[in-house]
């Protein structure tokens, strides 16, 4: 966001913060599929996808400053996050036979958890909004909602 984000609208700055965070998962994929590293996957969003038009739809403004932090602290505590999710997971199931796009899931909120600026809640809440996006008809919301709620007691119990 910019300092002119000021006149902007609670809804509207919720909104850019819900772009951010299905970017971030979407960035944190791409790196996993094409090696590229955060700081070219993070050049490549914040130039061809914040706000860009493809087809007649025109892509929603992020919060430029959320998905930086994210993708970066998602990169940065990578080991930290994946252990976290690991604990939150079945013993057969460690994270490495997680779905990619979910992988990239939990570590975006893994990342936004442990910043401790957003309530766990909300947190949860914006993510399986986000696995419904890829996932409309699986059990997949359910399961980002359930792995999610084990990280947030991990690294934010004191928000219970």
């Amino acid at each position: 966001m910019t300092p002119q984000d000021s006149t902007l609208s609670g809804n509207q700055k919720r909104r850019m913060k819900s772009a951010a965070r299905l970017y971030a998962v979407q960035a944190l994929f791409q790196m996993e599929q094409s090696g590229q590293s955060a700081d070219q996957v993070i050049a490549e969003f914040l130039s061809h996808r914040f706000g860009a038009s493809y087809e007649g739809a025109e892509m929603i403004d992020g919060d430029v400053a959320l998905f930086r932090s994210l993708v970066e602290d998602a990169v940065n505590y990578q080991a930290r996050i994946d252990q976290m999710t690991d604990r939150a997971l079945v013993a057969k199931w460690p994270i490495g036979r997680i779905d990619p796009t979910l992988r990239g899931l939990f570590r975006a909120g893994g990342a936004e958890m442990t910043r401790g600026e957003t309530p766990p809640k909300v947190v949860i809440s914006e993510y399986v909004e986000i696995a419904r996006a890829f996932h409309p008809e699986g059990k997949e919301p359910k399961f980002v909602n359930a792995v999610l709620d084990h990280m947030a007691r991990e690294a934010r119990p004191e928000a219970f």
